[in-house]
C-alpha cells in the first residue's frame, strides 16, 4: 500500500464523512434500499478505458460481512452500473462511485480478502489492491435442512440435507412445535420430537440424513432428555387421560425403538434429569404440578414408586411449562410457555429437591417483544431453551447464559445469569417489510428472520446452535460462516 501524507489522509476521511452524510440523506428521503446522491453534490471525471484502474488503499482494513468499505484510487468513473467490486472472489454491493472512491458493502464469505475493481461494460479494465482485506468470520444464520415449495405440499419425509440434493430426496416436514436434543454420547447425532407428530426423528450428521427412527404412536411428544448414563432416552407425552402414560423410556439397547412406561398421569409437557444425581422431574398441565421421580432406582432395581404428591404447583394452572436444569444442577428454569415468563427454582442439595419457584424474567401474562432486565423484559410464547457457557463469565458463580427460542417474537433471546434479556438473532431485513417474521439467512440481527421458532440445541464443540423453525418448515443453524462453501447447506431453487 502506498504511503500517504497526513494531509491527504485527512482529506480522504473528510470526503468519507461527506459521502456517508449523503448516503444517510438518501436513505431517509428515498424510503428504500436505493441511495440517491444529488448529481451536483460531487463532481467527478468519467471512466477512461485507455487508462488503468488503480486501487491505492481501502478503509477500514478489516471487518466482516456487511462491513461498509471505502476503496480509494483512480479511474473508477462515475457510472456505478459499469463498476463491479469483488472481495475474496465474492461480489460486493456498491452504494456509490465517484472516480477516486467507491463506497461498497463487504459480501459474505469473502474469505480470501483480495480486492478487485472492474470498470467497463464490455471489456472491463481491472484493478487489484496490493494489500488483502482482513476478512473476519461472523456468526450467521443458515439453513441445515428442510424446504418449502410454492404449493407448500412437500409433506413429511425422511431424506438428506446435503447441498444440491433433489427435492425428491430431501428431508422435509418440521412444521410443528419441536424439541431438539443431542445424544450425550455423540455430537454427530441429534434427536427431535414434534408436537402433534408421532415418532422420534434422528438427525445424523455423519451421513447428512434425517429419518424417523421410532414409529411408536406417540401422542403429542413434547420433550426429550437422557438418563445420566445416557442409556435411556426419556420422552414426555401430553396425553389427556387420568392414567395415561406421560413419561416413557426408550432404551439405547433397542436403538431407541422400544418403549417402557415410567410415569402415568395426564398432560405432561416436559421431562428433565438432574445432571448430578439422576433424579427425573416432570410436570402436568392439569394444575401446574411439578413432580419428582427416582429414575436411578428404576434403572438399578427395575422399578420405582411414582410419587403422586407434587413438590409444588406453578401458580398458572392449565398452562404449558418446561423444566430445564442448569448444567451444575444448582437451579432450574421453568419456562411458562403460554404465559410468557420464566421462573427459577433453586436446588436444595441437602433435601435433594427443588425449592419454590420465583420469577426472573418476563411479565405475568404479558406478551410482547422487549429486551430488558427481569420483569421489564417481554417474551411471546418462549419454548425450548439451552444453557451455553460464556467465556466472559469465567470465574463467576454462574458461567452460563440461557438461549431461548421465542416463538411469536420470531427470534432467539438470551437470558443472562443476572436476569438481563437481549435478542440474539432474528427480526432482521427491515428493508424487505416491517414484519419481524420470514425466511432469511445471514447476519444475526441485520438480516436473519425466523417464523415461529420453537426448538433449540447447542453443539459445544462446533459452537453452533440448531433451531426448529416451524412455520418455515426448516432446521436452521447459527454458527460462524462456513469456510468450505461446498460443505455449507445452501437453499436450492424450489419446485
Amino acid at each position: 500500500m502506498k504511503t500517504k501524507s497526513i494531509t491527504k489522509k485527512s482529506e480522504r476521511w473528510r470526503y468519507l464523512w461527506i459521502m456517508l452524510a449523503l448516503v444517510v440523506f438518501g436513505f431517509a428521503s428515498c424510503g428504500d434500499d436505493t441511495v440517491e446522491i444529488p448529481s451536483s453534490a460531487v463532481v467527478s471525471d468519467p471512466f477512461d478505458p485507455s487508462k488503468p484502474v488503480v486501487i491505492s488503499e481501502f478503509l477500514p482494513t478489516a471487518g466482516g460481512m456487511g462491513q461498509r468499505l471505502m476503496i480509494y484510487g483512480s479511474n473508477f468513473g462515475n457510472d456505478a452500473s459499469i463498476v463491479q467490486v469483488f472481495i475474496g472472489g465474492k461480489k460486493a454491493v456498491i452504494i456509490s462511485v465517484q472516480n477516486e472512491s467507491i463506497y461498497c458493502i463487504v459480501p459474505r464469505q469473502a474469505f480470501g480478502g483480495d480486492i478487485e475493481v472492474r470498470v467497463g461494460a464490455d471489456s472491463p479494465v481491472v484493478g487489484h489492491a496490493d494489500e488483502i482485506f482482513d476478512y473476519q468470520r461472523k456468526m450467521v444464520v443458515s439453513t441445515l435442512a428442510g424446504y418449502k415449495n410454492d404449493r407448500d405440499d412437500q409433506g413429511w419425509k425422511d431424506g438428506s440435507f446435503k447441498k444440491n440434493t433433489p427435492n425428491s430426496e430431501r428431508a422435509s416436514g418440521f412444521d410443528e412445535g419441536s424439541w431438539l436434543k443431542f445424544d450425550p454420547l455423540s455430537r454427530k447425532h441429534m434427536y427431535m420430537v414434534f408436537d402433534n407428530r408421532s415418532g422420534l426423528y434422528h438427525v445424523n450428521f455423519e451421513d447428512s440424513t434425517i429419518s424417523r427412527v421410532s414409529r411408536e404412536d406417540f401422542s403429542r411428544p413434547r420433550g426429550i432428555d437422557f438418563s445420566t448414563d445416557a442409556q435411556y432416552m426419556l420422552v414426555a407425552e401430553d396425553r389427556g387421560g387420568e392414567s395415561d402414560r406421560n413419561v416413557i423410556a426408550l432404551p439405547r439397547s433397542s436403538d431407541f425403538k422400544s418403549t417402557e412406561v415410567l410415569t402415568r398421569f395426564k398432560q405432561c409437557n416436559t421431562v428433565a434429569v438432574h445432571p448430578e444425581n439422576g433424579e427425573m422431574y416432570y410436570n402436568s398441565y392439569n394444575k401446574g404440578q411439578f413432580y419428582r421421580y427416582d429414575l436411578m432406582k428404576w434403572i438399578t432395581e427395575g422399578s420405582a414408586t411414582q410419587n403422586t404428591t407434587p413438590l409444588f404447583f406453578v401458580h398458572d394452572p392449565e398452562w404449558e411449562y418446561r423444566i430445564q436444569i442448569h448444567p451444575t444442577g444448582n437451579y432450574c428454569y421453568i419456562v411458562v410457555v403460554n404465559r410468557h415468563y420464566i421462573l427459577r427454582c433453586d436446588y436444595n442439595w441437602s433435601k435433594k429437591l427443588f425449592n419454590q419457584p420465583y420469577i426472573v424474567a418476563g411479565g405475568l401474562k404479558a406478551s410482547g417483544w422487549a429486551d430488558g432486565v427481569g420483569t421489564s423484559a417481554r417474551f411471546d410464547t418462549p419454548y425450548q431453551g439451552v444453557f451455553v457457557k460464556n467465556s466472559e463469565y469465567e470465574g463467576q458463580a454462574d458461567e452460563y447464559d440461557f438461549y431461548i427460542a421465542d416463538r411469536f417474537t420470531h427470534s432467539i433471546r438470551v437470558l443472562s445469569p443476572d436476569g438481563a434479556v437481549t435478542t440474539f438473532a432474528g427480526r432482521g431485513s427491515s428493508s424487505i417489510n416491517a414484519d419481524p417474521w420470514g425466511y432469511v439467512d445471514g447476519d444475526l440481527r441485520e438480516e436473519a428472520r425466523f417464523d415461529r421458532p420453537t426448538g433449540i440445541e447447542y453443539d459445544e464443540v462446533e459452537k453452533a446452535f440448531y433451531v426448529g423453525d416451524g412455520s418455515n418448515k426448516r432446521i436452521r443453524k447459527i454458527a460462524l460462516e462456513e469456510m468450505d462453501e461446498e460443505a455449507a447447506p445452501v437453499e436450492e431453487s424450489e419446485e
